[in-house]
């Protein structure tokens, strides 16, 4: 268990870290506000984007999917948008009620993920976080559009022409125009892998696209949590009290807890089975804390980033807990 807090620590930290070197660039006057707002935008529309349909393409096919285990994810993030609709009741900010929403149900899949659960259940946790993250990540997606759109203010009700633009934002939205193309080459590979082999058998040699790609998908995580942590403002803590205990509360303790934990019930009763490597991947999806996106988002779409930003934070330094925990928990019942 040693091996899986150092890693928690480890997968955490840096993090933590990137937003700090963020936050002192920031202060010192290195970062601009002007900056902070350029970045953000190319993190959103263009390095993001390119990071997820890495990751997506990254699935090395169709037949790797176990269709059950995609079913019952769904199920779980629609029961999480559910009660992050039901909490924002409480929550009167409009600009925030999207905010606190996202962050019960969307996770920090992308970029923690896989990782995690490598580390718990090698090969097999890679394998079934992979396949996961190719649905996972637009689903997150696309409620994050929803959630950030539906609230007006004075409570105003949505009509025809709200829903229609809530529609052209989410076929418009760039991570998930980048997830869409991804699951498109995901389709076609197998069949355009042998017509190009036919005309250029030579085709394999030529990797530079894939390097272009890779390059600047690496871009992604470290530049959003750079921005972040430069965005990042203690004096506003305070006046965030109430809705990051919300935020900390659903993301850390009731979305693992109704995840893993059903996934637990359903495998003990002998209702589904799932292998150790989805118990891993379903640890990284429904364990991490909110995913760093929504607070370029929540920016982007002219919600409350601040709040966003004080969520990632605060989900991210509780989550060295709540991971350890969830760990230990499915380990000691023997399922991982």
């Amino acid at each position: 268990m040693l091996s899986i807090f150092i890693f928690t620590v480890n997968a955490i930290f840096p993090i933590m870290i990137l937003m700090a070197v963020g936050y002192f660039l920031k202060r010192t006057g290195i970062f601009t506000n002007e900056f902070l707002k350029m970045a953000n935008k190319s993190v959103f529309y263009v390095f993001l984007p390119v990071l997820l349909f890495k990751n997506v393409v990254g699935v090395n096919s169709i037949s790797d999917i176990h269709w059950i285990t995609v079913i019952f994810m769904i199920v779980v993030i629609g029961i999480l948008v559910l009660l992050g609709f039901l909490t924002t009741k409480i929550i009167p900010n409009p600009k925030q009620k999207g905010v606190i929403m996202q962050c019960i149900f969307r996770s920090n899949f992308a970029l923690i993920g896989v990782s995690l659960a490598e580390l718990i259940a090698g090969e097999n946790g890679v394998l079934a976080a992979a396949v996961l993250s190719a649905f996972s990540i637009p689903i997150y997606n696309i409620f994050a559009v929803v959630s950030l759109s539906i609230f007006r203010e004075n409570n105003k009700r949505l009509s025809k022409s709200d829903a229609m633009a809530i529609f052209v934002k989410i076929i418009k939205n760039p991570l998930i125009i980048g997830v869409v193309l991804g699951v498109i080459v995901l389709l076609i590979r197998p069949y355009g892998s042998r017509f190009i082999h036919t005309f250029i058998p030579a085709i394999d040699h030529f990797t530079f696209l894939e390097t272009v790609i890779n390059y600047i998908a690496r871009v992604a995580s470290p530049l959003a949590l750079l921005v972040l942590g430069g965005q990042f403002d203690f004096k506003k803590i305070q006046g965030y009290r109430k809705q990051i205990v919300i935020g900390v509360m659903g993301r850390n303790l009731l979305a693992p807890l109704i995840g893993v934990g059903s996934a637990v019930l359903l495998h003990k009763t002998g209702i589904v089975y799932f292998d150790e490597g989805v118990f891993a991947s379903f640890i990284a999806l429904f364990g991490t804390p909110v995913a760093v996106a929504s607070a370029v988002m929540a920016e982007e779409m002219g919600s409350d980033g601040q709040l966003a930003g004080q969520l990632v934070v605060w989900t991210t330094l509780f989550s060295i807990i709540s991971i350890f925990i969830e760990v230990f928990a499915v380990r000691a019942i023997g399922l991982i």
